[in-house]
């Protein structure tokens, strides 16, 4: 029997009644290398590994995503606002004439994102109320609890003459360590004050993190802002619930809205203006009438009969930015 001339070196340099052998060895070996290198049958594959892409948490039972804002900002009702009245705003929609808004707290102004988040609060505040020209005037309160803030507050009020103030209140004090009656006590009299002279408030509640979702001191901040908005019957932007909800969907935490120091980074800023504007939005959407505002879409919203023609207009979904 003739064998093919060996190309292996090996094999050309054994003695001759060896290489038969080893040329049969060298070719069983290169035909398993071949053999194992083909394609496996269809039916020996495994299945195909599928990555599914990160998703939002589910909603509360019942409860769908509010459509009306950006993608990445959405969150249920439950968990973004409690609604109120806001008379001093519907006064000015109905005498058609501009809506003065105040913004204080700690990421109403300042260096860096922070600045531009006026502008985007007016740009969703006049995109959700058609042909009325809003002016929101920044002030900042950087790193002040509501005690020591409450007497410059009142000092801005009177130099902007606003009909609304909306204020981002609680992230300090609750670093500082306040005591919690002492807070309550100084946000709800600056509160009172601000109605007394026929000008709305909407209150912020502190931001979420992480790191501190497990302090029952935050945590009781933000029941205190909370308390507060309830008793003195002022909207509230549930700042802390909709991050929370928001650092779930997927891999991103909130790192993705929240920079260094506790302020917002450009998406978090954004995001909260727009949640600014559905509370303020769905808020001059309650009757006139009395009863019990609730942070759930009902007939409740609807606008109240006695505005009539001429009352406030109000677009209840803006097209989402």
């Amino acid at each position: 029997m003739a064998f093919p001339q060996a190309a292996d070196p090996d094999v050309r340099a054994a003695p001759p009644g060896r290489r038969p052998l080893l040329l049969a060895l060298t070719l069983l070996v290169g035909l398993g290398t071949a053999q194992a290198q083909e394609p496996a049958p269809e039916a020996a594959r495994p299945a195909p590994t599928v990555v599914s892409p990160p998703t939002a948490p589910p909603a509360p039972a019942g409860e769908s995503l509010d459509p009306s804002l950006s993608p990445e900002c959405r969150v249920p009702g439950s968990k973004l606002y409690t609604l109120a009245k806001l008379h001093a705003v519907k006064t000015a929609l109905k005498e058609k004439r501009p809506v003065r808004v105040l913004a204080v707290g700690s990421t109403s102004a300042g260096p860096g994102a922070s600045a531009s988040y006026p502008v985007k609060l007016e740009t969703a505040l006049e995109r959700s109320l058609p042909d009325v020209d809003v002016v929101v005037e920044a002030r900042g309160l950087q790193g002040e609890i509501a005690s020591g803030a409450a007497e410059r507050l009142r000092s801005m009020v009177a130099d902007v003459e606003p009909d609304l103030v909306i204020w981002q209140v609680g992230t300090h004090d609750a670093l500082a360590r306040v005591e919690l009656d002492a807070f309550a006590d100084a946000l709800d009299e600056t509160v009172k004050w601000v109605k007394s002279h026929d000008i709305d408030v909407v209150l912020v509640d502190p931001v979420y993190t992480a790191s501190l979702a497990e302090d029952e001191y935050y945590l009781s901040i933000v029941r205190k802002v909370q308390e507060v908005a309830a008793r003195e019957g002022v909207p509230l932007v549930q700042r802390y619930a909709a991050m929370r909800f928001l650092s779930g969907r997927g891999d991103k935490g909130e790192d993705h809205m929240l920079g260094r120091q506790f302020r917002l980074n450009d998406l978090g800023l954004r995001c909260m203006a727009e949640h600014v504007t559905r509370a303020i939005t769905l808020s001059l959407l309650q009757p006139d009438t009395t009863g019990t505002a609730g942070p759930v879409l009902g007939k409740s919203l609807l606008p109240s009969p006695r505005d009539g023609a001429h009352g406030p207009q109000v677009n209840p979904t803006p097209d989402a930015h």
